[in-house]
């Protein structure tokens, strides 16, 4: 619900209705909390849009990633992560500026790009486009974090103990379509004894585990990085409640 409201306010915040905003351009809105429908053409545009630049540490990081696995190959992400973090640090300047020059260089040469394609749109066209675009970042905005997530590396959320089953069970099960192999093991969980399922409940509590030693790890070498905006809300918390006290 919160995405529809989200969706709901941009819409408004336009001040036209669905019919002022897509008038001339072929569009409709279905439903008050539906997406745009949006003509085959204006696909084909968005799709030459250009992807933003990334900043000049990420272009480090990526560039230096693979340097350290193939130096460390049996090391984690969040390992590899921190030791290009504490190399970000410890660069000299002369030679961030490279990188943050080439950043700039790139975020000219985006906006440069996105106001060609522009200039080349009417006005009914651009105000479908800003709302395909709208509809894209909507759906991709998760997509994109975890990208960026798995990236700097973030541990993966704790399993269930029901999750873990399932993990197992697919992988011993060898016929059937995917459905019909969930119900086998949904029915297989049930049948379970209460003394089988502790076994997948202990291995849940240890995941948690990692998972909680691993996040920790993890969050402060975004602190260290300058990504605060990554850590968790009770983490962001516990972190302004210790700089007011501090």
């Amino acid at each position: 619900m919160a995405l529809f409201r989200g969706v709901w306010r941009v819409l408004s915040s336009l001040g036209k209705s669905g019919a002022e905003l897509c008038a001339g351009c072929g569009s409709r809105l279905r439903l008050p909390f539906s997406f745009v429908y949006i003509p085959k053409w204006f696909s084909s545009t968005l799709a030459s849009y250009p992807k933003k630049p990334l900043t000049s540490y990420l272009r480090f990081s990526q560039e230096q990633l693979p340097i350290f696995k193939a130096h460390n190959p049996d090391v984690k992400n969040t390992e590899l992560i921190r030791k290009i973090a504490e190399l970000w640090r410890e660069l000299p300047d002369a030679e961030k500026k490279i990188y943050e020059d080439a950043y700039k260089a790139d975020w000219q040469a985006y906006k440069e790009e996105i106001n060609r394609i522009q200039e080349q749109l009417t006005p009914s066209q651009i105000i479908s486009l800003e709302k395909e675009i709208m509809q894209k970042r909507l759906k991709k905005k998760s997509l994109i974090k975890k990208r960026e997530l798995t990236m700097l590396g973030k541990p993966k959320r704790p399993r269930s103990a029901y999750n873990i089953f399932v993990s197992e069970s697919f992988q011993e099960a060898k016929d059937g379509s995917s459905q019909a192999k969930l119900k086998t093991v949904n029915e297989n969980w049930k049948n379970l004894s209460s003394s089988q399922k502790q076994v997948y409940f202990q291995l849940a509590k240890d995941d948690k585990i990692r998972y909680d030693n691993e996040i920790k790890s993890w969050e402060e070498q975004m602190v260290e990085v300058g990504r605060s905006d990554l850590l968790r809300r009770k983490t962001k918390q516990q972190t302004e409640k210790c700089t007011e006290k501090c």
